[in-house]
């Protein structure tokens, strides 16, 4: 007997069989579509052809004189400096300077309360005159005394006594001398004056204040500006360089501040150290400058250049040109056909905007300076105007 269900079931089944070759016909219609929508893969050369262009930046590689320098950051230091403190205890009584001002060698810069020192040697003096009238009269007993032993009158004794008498007072008149001259010197203390030329800094004790001899805090601190030295670390591993093209006579040497675009003031190395620092690596290397427009300041940083020599053939590209991967320096050719490949150079060095260069390239290349990013090698690329500071083919 058949089931109540089977009926049902029957024609549902003829109705799925009949629409499943429609529904296989959509669903290959719609994978055709969707294959013929997708982008096929290609190869390299492939997308290298159909990509557009890309917009670059040239330049050539030159062949040119460079010189050969000596790079570090350098501190400027004043080529003298003294701290001007009182000698002697008293009273401010004058300042005759202004803070920064410029004061020449022997200039006076304050004065002190001279009434006490004065006294004092006038005192000094008056003790010296009445010590020397008394050792002279000594010293007239003496020749008395030794006459009369001559004529039998006076005894030995009484001679050496008036001897020994005008001896102590010539040696009081010599300690009194010495006295006049000390307090001689305490008043010239009491006038105080520049003892090198050079720029004053801030003034640390004004007019009315008592200052005491040999203060830890100085009255005013002197810079001798003009010349100025420089002090800069040259790296132990140029050490050898340095030491060479020395020996073959007086090495340039130039500092400026960072920002100063005008011609770097020159100099000449003074002083070498005699030891390399462990501590950096570093030898100490200290240049002096004329520096009479005033253009190094104490503590300033600045920029020091060192030129050793110079390279008269040295192959030459704008710094912008050389990029880095991870297999080291590297820069994109520009071929006949427009297109570009990679490059690995080695760097011997960096001027400026230049990087010298000692394999990798040949003068009269062309190199991408601008637009890398963008760039695999076979691309094929477009020149575009250079920038104001972008190197020029």
């Amino acid at each position: 007997m058949e089931h109540p269900l089977a009926r049902f079931a029957r024609p549902l089944a003829l109705a799925a069989l009949a629409a499943l070759p429609m529904l296989l016909s959509g669903a290959c219609s719609g994978s055709e579509a969707v294959t013929q929508n997708q982008p096929q893969p290609q190869g390299r050369a492939g997308r290298g052809a159909a990509q557009a262009a890309v917009p670059v930046t040239i330049a050539q590689v030159q062949q040119k004189p460079m010189p050969v320098d000596i790079r570090v950051i350098g501190t400027a230091e004043a080529s003298s400096t003294v701290a001007v403190r009182a000698q002697i205890t008293g009273q401010l009584t004058s300042v005759n300077f202004k803070e920064g001002d410029d004061v020449k060698n022997g200039q006076v810069l304050f004065t002190l309360d001279r009434r006490p020192l004065e006294a004092a040697l006038q005192q000094a003096q008056a003790t010296l005159q009445r010590d020397v009238a008394q050792a002279a009269n000594a010293k007239a007993q003496a020749a008395r005394y030794q006459d009369l032993l001559q004529r039998g009158i006076a005894t030995r004794e009484q001679v050496d006594t008036s001897g020994t008498a005008a001896a102590a007072l010539e040696a009081t008149v010599a300690a009194d001398r010495a006295a006049v001259e000390n307090a001689t010197v305490q008043l010239q203390y009491a006038t105080i004056a520049a003892p090198i030329a050079g720029r004053t800094g801030a003034l640390m004790v004004h007019n009315g204040n008592l200052v005491r001899a040999n203060d830890t805090t100085s009255l005013v601190v002197i810079n001798q500006l003009s010349p100025i030295n420089v002090t800069f670390g040259v790296p132990e591993g140029q050490l050898a360089d340095l030491k060479r093209y020395m020996a073959r006579g007086a090495l340039p040497v130039e500092a400026a501040a960072p920002g100063d675009d005008r011609p770097a003031p020159g100099g000449r190395i003074a002083f070498i150290d005699n030891a390399v620092d462990p501590a950096t690596g570093t030898i100490k290397v200290k240049g002096v400058f004329a520096n009479g427009d005033r253009r190094l300041w104490p503590g300033q940083f600045v920029n020091v250049v060192v030129r050793l020599t110079t390279d008269p053939t040295a192959i030459v590209v704008p710094s912008a040109a050389v990029q880095t991967g991870q297999q080291g320096p590297y820069v994109f050719i520009v071929k006949q056909d427009q297109t570009v490949d990679l490059r690995p150079v080695t760097v011997a060095r960096t001027a400026g905007a230049e990087s010298v260069i000692a394999t990798g390239l040949t003068a009269g290349e062309t190199v991408v300076t601008d637009g890398q990013i963008r760039l695999v090698p076979g691309s094929r690329v477009s020149v575009k105007p250079s920038g104001p500071a972008k190197a020029t083919p």
